[in-house]
């Protein structure tokens, strides 16, 4: 920069001083455009740039759409560069208060090759810078803001579809078409009004994390709004000859300025070291990798290699092996005076994994005890290393050359033991497959339940069985002895653990029993068939069997096919509390009897009468044709067979036994002589 401009801008930066302005930017017009790319723009000793030109709006006032601009002391990102317009610069310096809106009826026309880069075809008022240069490096690149007066916080919706556009073009001499460096990061996406724009106004947002904000009227220019930082780079062939060309237009007419901010010195040209390795995107170097890099360039004369900004000690080779992590840069020198800056290589190393734990032991859970049982992966996952990054994942293999993952509850296919194997996925060969080691103890010992009864008034002792490590029983509190003692029925849980620490749980039914209580005896006598009906108390716990013998006993509580007799019934706890017993009758008279002085079977009764306490109930005989023959008490009195003292013949006889509990017997018998 010479003498003179250096004055002319220190005067001018005083003045805003005084006079209140300093939060605002400041052009200058008075650069030469030779003076803006290689003093402002590029600002470095190995400059090779030749054939600079620039082109803008003719204004009868003698200003300028393209010049200096100098940011210092004020909120706006770089501190100083150069602006091209679509309008008047001058009237790109804040505060925003007044629209931008220059250049119409002026025959300022557009340019085709925007057009063409933008896919418009209705652009004005184009400024634009141009030069040709030869590169050093292999890289190049450089900072810009895109600022426009049509980022409308409150747009009409007809607006959201103009867009003014730039673009900065690149070719290599003897190629035909220009490649578009001013694109959205990522992506081949021109940066224009409708590519890039936030929030909050009725027009879409397109590619927010790219736009900066809505300008209020403190903003240190005049626009509406602008983007955030942006950076425009490419490779390039060093010692070729590129042409760059970068232009601004108005799209459809001379309406809402816009205009790009090139950051003074960030024009770089240089050598590009290679992508980051970085765990964030997944490619960082592996544990005890070396990393090679090459910087090798024609017409160098020296090297000097950097880590973290400081010089490596003897690092002055065209190569330089990386073994730790940190940021890589190389100064490149061409003689004594040029030394084209590297881009910053981020290195990153993966972690070496520490294995925390890689045995799982599980007992087999289900009834066949078979040696295979489920296994949580995800719980292993967990518990395998001590110190796995949170964005690292694991996937389960059976086998190392296995595609197939293991699913989250995975059970095991080779019993007792089986080895399977963790694959980290995210770090690209960094990591060999891990080997896990499953293995399965089994619970061998048969554990039945059992059912059993508990008599009244008694102390029943539970046995676990020996040979476990440990025992809980689930009482209330918990025992946790081989042996319990218990004098109350209900359900009774024991958990047993082995050598291997696997457990099983064995319960016991416990009964309450006791002896019967027998309660009530019916019987239906008289019949063809007899029949007895046990009646057991509500009150008696147990679970019983009947018997009339004693010895042979059943189910039933009821006796059929019962003759006339003497009966005594069983009532037996099957819990072997003890056998309640009652003594019962079943009354019947007999068929015939034989009154022929043998003193057997001589007279006609009905026998037990009295054991039934059916003692005063009252005979009737008749004969075939009605005539009573003969009426006594039935406990003092037998028929003898006589009829006022003579004997009546052989025949049958009809009779009435009349109960004393009211139920009235009739039938028939026979008297044989």
């Amino acid at each position: 920069m010479n003498t003179f401009k250096i004055t002319i801008s220190v005067l001018l930066f005083a003045l805003v001083i005084q006079f209140g302005n300093a939060q605002n930017i400041l052009v200058d017009e008075g650069y030469t455009p030779q003076y803006l790319v290689n003093d402002v723009l590029i600002n470095s000793s190995c400059a090779n740039v030749l054939n600079v030109s620039v082109s803008g709006g003719n204004f009868a006032s003698g200003e300028k759409s393209f010049g200096y601009f100098d940011a210092t002391g004020t909120s706006f990102p770089f501190q100083n560069g150069i602006v091209l317009s679509t309008g008047k610069i001058v009237n790109a310096q804040g505060p925003n208060t007044s629209l931008s809106d220059d250049g119409g009826n002026m025959g300022w026309n557009g340019d085709p090759d925007l057009n063409q880069a933008l896919g418009l075809s209705n652009t004005f008022n184009a400024t634009v810078l141009e030069f040709d240069f030869i590169p050093l490096g292999n890289r190049i690149s450089f900072d810009y803001i895109f600022s426009s007066e049509q980022y409308l916080s409150n747009p009409m919706s007809n607006q959201c579809n103009f867009t003014d556009g730039f673009a900065f073009l690149l070719k290599r001499n003897g190629e035909t078409n220009y490649q578009n460096l001013a694109v959205v990061p990522g992506t081949n996406i021109p940066v224009k009004v409708n590519t890039v724009r936030g929030s909050g106004t009725i027009c879409p947002p397109a590619n927010q994390a790219y736009f900066d904000a809505f300008n209020d009227t403190n903003h240190p220019t005049n626009f509406n709004g602008q983007t955030k930082i942006l950076k425009a780079e490419s490779d390039v062939i060093p010692g070729e000859t590129y042409h760059i060309k970068l232009v601004i237009a108005d799209e459809g007419n001379h309406r809402f300025d816009s205009a790009i901010f090139l950051g003074g010195g960030s024009f770089n040209f240089g050598i590009d070291l290679g992508d980051d390795r970085l765990i964030a995107t997944g490619n960082p170097l592996c544990p005890s990798e070396t990393l090679t890099v090459d910087a090798t360039q024609a017409g160098a004369t020296g090297y000097q290699w950097f880590r973290n900004t400081n010089p490596i000690p003897g690092a002055t080779n065209p190569t330089y092996s990386i073994t730790s992590a940190g940021d890589y840069t190389v100064n490149i020198f061409y003689g004594t005076t040029c030394s084209p800056p590297s881009n910053t290589l981020k290195i990153e190393y993966a972690e070496s994994l520490v294995i925390n734990q890689d045995l799982f032991t599980e007992c087999d859970a289900d009834t066949n005890q078979d040696g295979k049982t489920v296994f949580d992966l995800d719980v292993i996952k967990n518990q395998l290393f001590t110190n796995l990054p949170t964005d690292y994942n694991i996937s389960f293999f059976e086998i190392p050359t296995s595609t197939t993952a293991l699913p989250t509850n995975y059970t095991n296919t080779i019993p007792n033991n089986q080895t399977i194997y963790a694959r980290i996925m995210n770090i690209q060969g960094c990591y060999s497959d891990y080997p896990v080691n499953l293995v399965v103890n089994t619970f061998d010992t048969i554990l039945a339940d059992e059912t059993i009864g508990l008599c009244e008034n008694s102390i029943l002792t539970l046995d676990a069985g020996s040979g476990f490590t440990s025992y809980e029983w689930n009482t209330d509190p918990p025992q946790f002895t081989q042996q319990i003692t218990v004098n109350s029925g209900g359900s009774y849980e024991v958990t047993v653990t082995n050598s291997f620490n696997c457990s099983k749980t064995k319960t016991f039914t416990v009964e309450a029993s006791g002896i019967a209580t027998i309660e009530d005896i019916f019987i239906n006598d008289f019949q063809e068939n007899n029949s007895a009906t046990i009646q057991i108390s509500a009150s008696s716990l147990g679970n019983y069997e009947f018997s009339l013998d004693d010895i042979n006993y059943q189910d039933s509580n009821i006796f059929t096919n019962l003759l006339e007799g003497e009966y005594t019934v069983y009532v037996n706890d099957k819990k072997k509390c003890g056998v309640a017993k009652r003594t019962f009758y079943i009354l019947d008279y007999p068929k015939y009897f034989t009154p022929n002085g043998d003193n057997y079977n001589d007279t006609w009764y009905i026998k037990n009468l009295r054991k039934r306490n059916l003692q005063n109930s009252t005979v009737s005989i008749f004969d075939r044709y009605g005539k009573l023959i003969k009426q006594y008490n039935a406990n003092t009195e037998a028929w003898d067979g006589t009829f006022n003292g003579s004997n009546l013949p052989s025949n049958d006889y009809w009779f009435t036994l009349e109960l004393t509990n009211g139920k009235i017997i009739k039938g028939h018998f026979t008297l044989k002589r």
